[in-house]
């Protein structure tokens, strides 16, 4: 239970908060399993599940006609990249503030380097995406690297990034409780469903979808996927 304690409490180190996370990803190989902490081989399962989830939202009427940008944020190596969103969009950039996993990705994703276009070596607490750009920005297993604060401040930088017919699509651990957990070790935390809801409402989004990650291994955080998209589109 040492690892559950109010968010309020763990944010007032704001600034180790951030470098913690930096030293502990500095440390990780820029490998597949380095990226999914020792667990690479579910990459195959998350990746199909996210393909049916992104097909579906397809499906509804007025949205992604063009599929011509996405951008993938914490991008790692790009596995997420150049398994799934080169697969269905034109261009994808990059965003990522380890400049070692970036320069690995450029090697990962050599076979669809002429559907990537911008890499960014930046933290998502600093990161201002470029306005009205962006198809769907995608982002999984990284928003825990950031604060309620910074995560509603990059929402609202991501509703601007987006073009009109544009989504956003959020993939993260949550916990099973009503509690915020902290992980020390990669200076993380993991949010409750219901935190994820109210913080897409007050990043001025709301939810058109969402479905569980199936077939994953037992002990981990179960995994949702998110779409979301500005209340005023």
């Amino acid at each position: 239970m040492e690892q559950q304690v109010c968010e309020s409490q763990f944010i007032l180190q704001q600034k180790e908060f951030y470098e913690d996370a930096a030293k502990y990803w500095e440390k990780i190989p820029a490998t597949v399993d380095g990226m999914l902490g020792g667990f690479g081989f579910i990459s195959q399962t998350d990746i199909i599940g996210s393909k049916q989830f992104l097909k579906s939202l397809f499906q509804f009427p007025g949205l992604l006609p063009g599929r011509n940008y996405a951008l993938d944020c914490g991008a790692g190596i790009g596995r997420i990249t150049g398994n799934l969103l080169t697969k269905y969009f034109k261009t994808v950039d990059l965003v990522e503030q380890n400049p070692k996993f970036l320069e690995q990705a450029k090697l990962y994703l050599k076979n669809s380097l002429h559907r990537v276009g911008q890499f960014y070596s930046i933290g998502l607490q600093d990161f201002c995406p470029e306005p009205g750009k962006y198809d769907v920005i995608w982002c999984q297993w990284v928003l825990g690297h950031l604060n309620n604060n910074d995560l509603i401040k990059f929402f609202q930088n991501c509703k601007q990034a987006l073009k009109s017919t544009g989504l956003l699509v959020v993939k993260e651990n949550v916990t099973s409780s009503n509690v915020v957990e902290v992980d020390k070790e990669d200076s993380s935390i993991t949010r409750p469903h219901s935190d994820l809801l109210t913080i897409f409402e007050k990043s001025g989004f709301k939810c058109i979808k969402e479905e569980r990650q199936y077939h994953m291994p037992d002990g981990l955080y179960p995994v949702y996927m998110f779409a979301i998209k500005p209340c005023d589109n």
